[in-house]
């Protein structure tokens, strides 16, 4: 994801993935990165960005957003934006964008969110299809507990609705285990963020992987089992280790898991 380069342009960042033996990059939109795959891309920008990825040899693996769904006061003006990101990523040849369900809000109860956030999904599914796109709900903020995911994606049962499986946060915050958090979101997980990190006075930091809780090659076997094609997309936030150093490191320890299985 480009938070790893987030003063670099599409170019400079499709030249490290390559360089680094990546076979993609997650542009993270609205997040002032410097790679342009945003809203305000007029069709010729997006035409070109797409090209400009197609001739690296590098994927556009995922537009990441941060689309929400889970308050009343915003959900309609982020479905409505949802709408518009499909339509990004489909100009840009981006098979996927990245949603979140969002906070709570409204004195929504549990059970009326799940209701509602469906409903919001259920809402952008045939636009999603029809522009060959697939909307993934990560398990992140009020959504760490991959129960919660499963029921959005059953009440949706829509094929262009999926997950993406951040695999830090539900053992970080909801406490499961990597193969507890894996089974209940198994048949929809189309993405996949990994990184590694602790929970250091209620807050995480992130941590090169191997140094943190986070049991990787766990992961990385649940996913190889079921016959996961997708992205393991890489998200470093903020991180302080230059580009130079952690990409190739983080690659080669992915790597290393996926040789061994």
């Amino acid at each position: 994801m480009t938070f790893s380069v987030p003063q670099a342009t599409l170019e400079q960042a499709l030249a490290l993935a390559k360089k680094y033996g990546y076979d993609g990059i997650e542009p993270r939109a609205e997040a002032k990165h410097s790679h342009g795959v945003e809203l305000s891309a007029s069709k010729a920008q997006r035409a070109a960005i797409g090209k400009q990825a197609q001739d690296a040899g590098i994927a556009l693996a995922c537009v990441a957003t941060s689309c929400t769904y889970a308050d009343p006061a915003t959900a309609a003006s982020n479905t409505r934006l949802t709408h518009e990101y499909i339509d990004l990523a489909a100009d840009v040849g981006a098979p996927s964008i990245r949603v979140f369900g969002g906070k709570l809000g409204g004195g929504w109860t549990r059970e009326q969110a799940i209701v509602e956030v469906a409903k919001s999904l259920a809402s952008v599914a045939d636009h999603a299809a029809q522009r060959g796109v697939t909307v993934c709900m990560e398990t992140h903020d009020d959504w760490c507990d991959p129960i919660h995911v499963a029921e959005v994606m059953r009440r949706v049962a829509k094929p262009s609705i999926a997950v993406t499986w951040d695999i830090m946060h539900p053992v970080r915050a909801a406490g499961y285990a990597m193969a507890a958090a894996y089974e209940p979101i198994k048949p929809w997980i189309r993405h996949v963020h990994f990184h590694d990190g602790t929970m250091e006075l209620k807050k995480s930091v992130f941590k090169p992987i191997g140094t943190g809780a986070i049991d990787h090659a766990a992961a990385v076997a649940l996913l190889a089992g079921s016959g996961y094609a997708g992205f393991l997309s890489g998200e470093w936030i903020n991180w302080e280790i230059p580009p130079e150093q952690h990409l190739p490191d983080e690659i080669a320890k992915m790597k290393a898991f996926e040789k061994k299985r």
